[in-house]
């Protein structure tokens, strides 16, 4: 059978060659050229059916094509529904048809698809002009021969490669693609589709992610002449840039302006008007680092990862972060978390100028050059050149060499000629901050600044993985454990030095000469008073402090030391203000809190959160409103006196104020009725510092912060609810407790009388040990 078949087309062959053979040259070309043509024809057919049946990949369907998803950027949103940043790999942003301005629209069509709304998915018409025009004549103006549904399919389904084949091919593709979107939506839909998925360079995608990116503007707020430029990139991302190219992307704005005067859409003199304008940028390049809260967002990262890793879509697959358009919900507060960062960027760079000014030409670590070398090991850059098997020696060489870098200087950032090396001194010198603020009642957290640039520093100096000293801060956790334990609020503690001979000798010291006077609880808590805080945590008891401290909320490793008591402990931020919104939520642990929501790109809410029921009572709510109040103290007259008398900050207001050993850490807690704050300032580095406490003292560095917030906060009349709130008053039991004076002199009479004052003599004891009470004559006489 099969010999037959071949000896029949043979035969046939064989005719059509001697036929051919007996024609003339003039026949013999046209036969040629009808037997190629039908031979491309058919080729075409075949491969045409071949790509249909997806001999070269599978085709979408009208059902995959009915739920097509770009890939789009999960958005956080706070609480008050103001977008905070977004997660994204590509950044892009999708746009309903109802926000887009008719000129985008009517700019869009006249250079890509005039024709758009009278056509199918394949313009004929279209096809031939480009031959003509674009191939035949070189017409720049004269358009593209994809009808923008084809475009359409081009961005949902990127091309393949399929070798000499590969541009027919993938024009089958994008035909066939093109009719089954026709056949699935409108064209306003498919309009919108195109506009939302359409790459404009610089990693941006969608016309709205496009106009916030070169414009800063929102879509449907833009102008002819931007929407111009824009439109005028579709052609090349590249090459028509304007933060790139500037010239060259007005010349091609203003095709796209002649292609909107040609075809109706302006007036010659609305055309002319707007050629004449310059290309003018309002360039915000959007990175995971732009926005409100990116250290909060950092934080909230992996939690967010791993729902979506535990989370599936309807078709099974598990939410992609990046890619997916969720909605992140949270209970951050756009204003307030604004107002941090303002009142953060403004007292940090006025420190650090503070900074550099008290240090000169000499090096903070002058004293430890160890530290700089330790710095530049740890660099990423020496790493890298490690890694390449370079020695020490040649990596000190490249690195000893200027490039040009960005660098950040104060507040803004500068294009330098600098060496690596020179880059690593320059950022040592940096004063670091964090802060944050939370809701004392549920946990919400409202503000979050981890950092004072997360450009250039992403180590977050809020999360609990962070720890540093906490200085004076500790101190109210001490004085709450020793009211518990049966401390009067008015007993009285001498200020006495004391060498502790069960603690190698150690005597603690205060700022000031004050080791002549009794404080009351209230009086040592205001003025933080060194040698009375040890002696008021030998009243409460070490275990009993740690205990407290751990109910609060304080999960740090606390030693079991008297230096406790002055806050020798490190402990993050969270920590610390979780601890003191116990005071303020009558004494109920309260656990930080801060997704309310997560939701599609639809917005179908997908899970809710609710903060942790309080079932943890640390500490009774009666010495919670003491501790409240005697605090209030230490604002209206002790360390924290700077609020009322430098910043007029007449909030009802608790706080306390915190420096560690030399300078390294200064610390700020606020309590309000319904927002807790606490600032922390220091270097990365804790080895470098100011050398004088009253540079860098917490009432220097971290409470001006706090203050510039509450400045902020009190001339916003929408926050109210904060700015005015008042902490419930005292039973008047818990008044007639904690009404005495803060201190009084521990001289006797005759030393007031005739103002001579006795040498200072310190005292030897153990820690713990019942202090002994030598009463002079005079005192024995007259008491005192």
């Amino acid at each position: 059978m099969t010999n037959r078949l071949i000896a029949f087309a043979g035969n046939i062959w064989d005719k059509i060659v001697s036929r051919y053979r007996a024609q003339s040259p003039v026949k013999k070309i046209l036969y040629a050229g009808a037997f190629l043509a039908g031979f491309f024809i058919a080729l075409f057919a075949a491969l045409f059916i071949l790509v249909w049946l997806g001999a070269f990949g599978a085709l979408p369907g009208k059902d995959e094509l009915r739920a097509v998803e770009n890939p789009l950027a999960t958005e956080v949103y706070s609480a008050d529904s103001v977008l905070l940043g977004r997660y994204f790999i590509q950044e892009r942003s999708n746009i309903a048809y109802t926000n887009l301005p008719e000129h985008l629209i009517d700019g869009v069509l006249a250079t890509e698809d005039i024709r758009f709304y009278e056509h199918g998915a394949i313009d004929m018409r279209s096809l031939a002009r480009v031959f003509f025009k674009s191939i035949l004549l070189q017409q720049e103006s004269s358009g593209g021969g994809s009808t923008l549904t084809q475009q359409l399919a081009k961005n949902l389904f990127p091309r393949k490669n399929y070798w000499l084949f590969s541009t027919p091919i993938n024009k089958m593709r994008e035909m066939i693609i093109a009719s089954r979107l026709e056949q699935v939506y409108n064209k306003n839909d498919i309009l919108t589709l195109y506009l939302n998925t359409v790459s404009f360079g610089d990693n941006t995608y969608g016309i709205e992610a496009a106009a916030q990116r070169f414009f800063s503007v929102r879509t449907k707020d833009i102008s002819v002449e931007q929407a111009a430029t824009l439109i005028g990139m579709l052609k090349s991302t590249y090459y028509y840039n304007p933060r790139v190219f500037p010239q060259r992307s007005q010349q091609r704005r203003n095709i796209v302006l002649d292609q909107m005067l040609k075809y109706g859409k302006l007036s010659e003199a609305e055309a002319e008007a707007k050629k004449r304008l310059p290309v003018t940028l309002r360039y915000n390049k959007i990175t995971h680092h732009s926005g409100l809260a990116p250290y909060f967002r950092e934080y909230i990262r992996p939690e967010l990862r791993e729902w979506c890793r535990s989370h599936t879509k309807p078709n099974g697959e598990p939410y992609n972060l990046y890619t997916d358009g969720l909605k992140i919900y949270t209970t951050i507060d756009s204003r307030l978390q604004r107002y941090a960062e303002e009142a953060m960027m403004k007292q940090m760079v006025s420190l650090q100028k503070v900074f550099l000014n008290h240090w000169g030409k000499k090096d903070p670590w002058q004293r430890d050059p160890e530290l700089l070398k330790e710095a530049i090991k740890k660099s990423d850059r020496y790493r890298s050149l490690a890694a390449q098997g370079l020695s020490h020696d040649e990596i000190m060489k490249i690195m000893k060499s200027p490039v040009l870098m960005s660098v950040l200087m104060d507040s803004s950032e500068q294009e330098v000629m600098m060496s690596p090396i020179d880059s690593i001194r320059h950022y040592l010198k940096f004063l670091q901050a964090g802060m944050l603020a939370l809701d004392p009642h549920d946990g919400s957290v409202r503000v979050w600044v981890g950092g004072i640039n997360h450009h250039y520093f992403q180590y977050d100096h809020v999360r609990e993985t962070t720890k540093r000293q906490i200085g004076s801060t500790f101190k109210p956790i001490v004085y709450a454990a020793a009211l518990e334990n049966g401390t009067d609020p008015c007993d009285f503690f001498s200020a006495a030095k004391v060498e502790y001979t069960n603690m190698q000798g150690w005597t603690p010291e205060n700022t000031e000469d004050n080791y002549d006077r009794k404080y009351s609880l209230t009086g040592g808590l205001a003025y933080s008073v060194n040698t009375v805080s040890v002696r008021v945590l030998e009243q409460a008891g070490i275990d009993n402090t740690i205990a407290l401290a751990r109910r609060m909320g304080i999960d740090s490793d606390l030693p079991a030391v008297p230096a406790i008591a002055l806050g020798a402990a490190n402990i993050s931020m969270l920590e610390m203000v979780r601890a003191y919104a116990c005071f303020v939520n009558d004494g109920k642990r309260v656990e930080p809190f801060y997704i309310t929501a997560i939701a599609d790109r639809e917005n179908h809410i997908l899970e809710n959160f609710k903060p942790e029921r309080q079932t943890t009572q640390a500490l009774s709510p009666e010495y919670a409103q003491m501790m409240v109040h005697m605090l209030k103290r230490t604002i209206d007259e002790g360390t924290g006196a700077a609020m009322r008398t430098r910043y007029n900050i007449d909030n009802d207001m608790a706080g306390k104020t915190g420096t560690t050993q030399s300078n390294a850490d200064g610390w700020f807690m606020a309590m309000t009725p319904h927002l807790v704050v606490g600032a922390w300032v220091g270097a990365d580095d804790p080895r470098i510092r100011f050398r004088t406490t009253a540079l860098g003292q917490g009432a220097r560095t971290a409470l001006p912060i706090v203050a510039t917030f509450f400045q902020k906060v009190n001339t916003d009349k929408e926050l109210r609810r904060i700015s005015q709130a008042h902490f419930p008053g005292l039973s008047h039991f818990q008044e007639r407790r904690i009404s005495c004076d803060l201190y009084r002199s521990d001289t006797n009479v005759f030393q007031r009388i005739f103002g001579k004052k006795e040498k200072e003599k310190e005292t030897k004891r153990a820690f713990g040990e019942k202090e002994k009470k030598k009463r002079g004559f005079f005192r024995r006489l007259f008491g005192g």
